[in-house]
């Protein structure tokens, strides 16, 4: 048996591509901010700890969040990728014996049952890493998830980087992991910055222990729903018009 999960929700972004000063996860959909539905989320899959990764108007989401309880507030000074959002949490989580759960904090329908199914999974057999993931009939833009012949988790290939035969896979990542938290430590160590962009992707980190020959799984047990995203306005929308059809208050 392994000790109750801990969360990290990564906060830090401005979103500038959402037309708002706001740090995008504090856009609202239904009249609440993005994150808040994340953090519901967690609380119902009986996360005790959440560490919120902020950074852009870190204040403002501190302020936003202090009437919740059981937060703790990491703050990343330079964002310089998924990552970096993580590795400032190295100190926080240090002594933590069990699952750590990791969601983008822009992500409002993050969807318990999907959570409650990636942690049975965990509980199960406690692999060192868990990808959740979903088929999206237009993958377009999206990590894909390369299995071998038996069907196990290889690596996760941006679009940028994927062959044509890989941009037909239509399984991807959508940035929902559970790891163990000594594993998740240790592959924090290994990833680098060598990429376009310079920074630190949390998106290494399985492949860095799979190649390592650690249990790595990818679980397309994510909902539909879950494959909206929100980085522009109109996306917003389209996101704000799901929920409210599905109930969300």
């Amino acid at each position: 048996m392994t000790g109750k999960p801990l969360a990290i929700v990564l906060a830090a972004g401005k979103g500038t591509r959402m037309k708002s000063d706001l740090p995008k996860v504090l856009s609202e959909v239904c009249g609440r901010p993005l994150i808040d539905f994340v953090l519901d989320a967690l609380d119902q899959v009986g996360v005790e700890r959440t560490l919120v990764v902020v950074g852009y108007r870190a204040d403002d989401v501190r302020r936003k969040l202090a009437g919740r309880s059981r937060l703790e507030f990491v703050e990343q000074t330079q964002q310089l990728g998924t990552g970096h959002a993580v590795m400032v949490c190295r100190e926080a989580i240090g002594n933590h014996d069990g699952p750590v759960v990791i969601l983008a904090g822009d992500s409002p329908l993050t969807q318990p049952v999907s959570l409650r199914r990636l942690l049975a999974e965990f509980q199960r057999g406690r692999p060192a890493g868990i990808l959740g993931t979903l088929h999206k009939e237009n993958p377009d833009g999206l990590g894909r998830i390369v299995r071998d012949a038996a069907g196990n988790f290889q690596a996760v290939v941006e679009q940028k980087d994927a062959t044509e035969e890989q941009r037909r896979i239509t399984e991807v990542n959508m940035s929902t992991y559970v790891f163990d938290c000594c594993e998740l430590l240790h592959a924090l160590q290994q990833i680098n910055n060598r990429n376009r962009q310079g920074e630190y992707y949390v998106t290494d980190c399985p492949g860095v222990l799979q190649r390592e020959g650690k249990d790595v799984r990818a679980l397309p047990v994510l909902q539909p729903c879950e494959a909206l995203s929100v980085n522009t306005v109109d996306e917003l929308q389209v996101v704000e018009a799901t929920m409210r059809k599905m109930g969300y208050r």
